[in-house]
């Protein structure tokens, strides 16, 4: 536990880290783009994300699934790797005209075919440094992952700047790819070589992660192909900043804790009742951390969106109030993926996939041509809805739980965030109607976060302290806590 507990702060802290840097560069590129900018580079990387279906092998999870991987092993996943990238950047060339064609949209030709090089170059990167992440090498991975974002940001904003369109942001991308290749074999002392002596071993696992890449593309994007072609570009990023935004809380604060406890589950996979009961603990401490902040950019969403984006992006705020729920249901259900994985069961996430992609596609083609943004932005929510419960009952029959086990897990963080979000509604100043400039912004929001984390901190106690103080996140950061802080005055004692 201590090892996963330290995985996942190096992740968190990584993201932290992140998403720090990410919200500088958001300010900026917004300032300095249009939302048509945005949309011209989502329609581009839609078509990669489709392509890339048919050749994403998920080697590096293969591999850290099978915890007697051999050198072969790791140079057939990088040969598949290599493969996978020249093929996407090969029919993204040959599919430039033709996507431009069904855009309406001339701009995107090259776009394409550039985007497609980077996919060429992300096929060569070393795949020795998943054993940063197969062997709880967390504070290796959080400097190489950190690394990569810093070039990232580094060569963007400047290009932003001299640019001024949507170049900067496909450029960026490819010189990126070029020099995190370089880093990657910087990093990591293995040398791969090329050879398929072990893929139809790696193949057997991966063919279940292809479909369920193929499954969260049809999730995640087709709205973009929807939305490109009957609304442009313009309209496209849009929905796309937004939908970026809202889930931020999933992708940028969750997403490294299941990261990090991915390789800890596959060592407890032989043990079922103890990987059930650190699958309840992460699950409340995700709930703990993901459901407000999720809640909690939902009710400061307007102000949000005038101080990150500015007014130019104004609906990009409506949207970001709908989407935020549906990163609810992701806070909820993301941690199962990798507990499906842990115990070699992937084709029963699939299936979930399988129901919720079914239901989007349906809401997305109901919705979408009668109510435009924000029919897209409450078929998301509905088809979340839909395979929310499905995943809970599959979980807990997997994982030898019951349906009241995730519950008491869980709902201690939905009413404090419940109570919280009305509490900044009525009380907090939310509105921006009198706002002409993103500054104006900056203090209500700041006001309405420091009034919802009292309100759910106060919240959360309460309830803890009324159920008689049950084991669980709010147990462990309070040891924690003691923990440092009896660290602390023993480090401040007088030898």
């Amino acid at each position: 536990m201590s090892r996963m507990a330290a995985g996942a702060a190096w992740m968190v802290l990584f993201k932290l880290a992140d998403r720090s840097l990410g919200l500088v560069s958001t300010l900026i590129l917004a300032r300095l783009l249009i939302p048509a900018d945005f949309g011209i580079v989502a329609m581009a990387t839609s078509l990669m994300a489709l392509i890339e279906l048919f050749s994403a092998f998920g080697m590096d999870t293969a591999l850290i699934q099978r915890r007697d991987a051999s050198v072969a092993h790791y140079n057939s996943a990088w040969t598949l790797n290599v493969l996978a990238g020249v093929l996407v950047g090969l029919l993204m060339v040959g599919i430039a005209y033709p996507a431009s064609l069904f855009y309406s949209e001339p701009k995107v030709v090259l776009v394409i075919a550039t985007v497609g090089l980077g996919a060429v170059l992300q096929g060569f990167e070393n795949v020795g440094v998943v054993e940063f992440r197969k062997e709880l090498q967390f504070e290796k991975e959080f400097r190489y992952l950190m690394a990569k974002r810093f070039i990232g940001f580094a060569l963007t904003v400047p290009l932003a700047f001299w640019l001024q369109n949507y170049w900067a942001l496909v450029l960026g991308n490819l010189g990126t790819r070029a020099i995190v290749l370089g880093l990657s074999y910087a990093v990591h002392p293995f040398r791969p070589r090329f050879t398929l002596g072990a893929a139809r071993e790696l193949m057997g696992f991966s063919k279940w992660l292809i479909l369920l890449n193929g499954l969260a593309f049809l999730r995640e994007r087709s709205a973009d192909f929807i939305i490109g072609r009957v609304s442009g570009p313009a309209t496209l990023g849009t929905f796309s900043v937004a939908s970026q935004i809202a889930t931020m809380p999933s992708t940028e604060l969750i997403a490294p804790i299941n990261r990090a406890v991915l390789p800890a589950y596959a060592k407890l996979a032989h043990d079922r009742p103890a990987l059930a009961r650190q699958y309840l603990l992460v699950m409340s401490g995700i709930s703990l951390l993901g459901v407000p902040a999720v809640t909690g950019l939902a009710a400061v969403a307007p102000l949000a969106v005038m101080l990150a984006l500015g007014p130019k992006w104004h609906e990009a705020a409506v949207v970001l109030e709908i989407l935020v729920f549906f990163g609810i249901t992701q806070v909820l259900q993301t941690n199962a993926y990798s507990a499906f994985l842990a115990i070699g069961k992937p084709k029963v996430f699939a299936k979930i996939n399988g129901i919720h992609v079914v239901a989007l596609l349906i809401a997305l083609l109901v919705l979408t041509p009668r109510y435009g943004l924000v029919g897209t932005a409450w078929a998301f929510v509905i088809a979340a809805m839909v395979a929310l419960p499905v995943n809970f009952v599959l979980i807990t029959r997997n994982m030898g739980l019951r349906i009241v086990d995730l519950v008491l897990a869980v709902w201690r963080p939905l009413v404090g965030a419940a109570v919280m979000y009305g509490a900044v509604r009525v009380l907090g100043p939310v509105s921006t109607d009198h706002m002409t400039r993103s500054i104006e912004a900056l203090v209500p929001l700041l006001a309405c976060i420091a009034l919802g984390m009292g309100v759910y901190a106060a919240t959360i106690a309460l309830l803890w302290v009324v159920t008689g103080r049950p084991d669980g996140a709010e147990s462990w950061a309070l040891r924690l806590a003691r923990e440092r802080f009896e660290r602390w005055k023993t480090q401040r004692q007088p030898t």
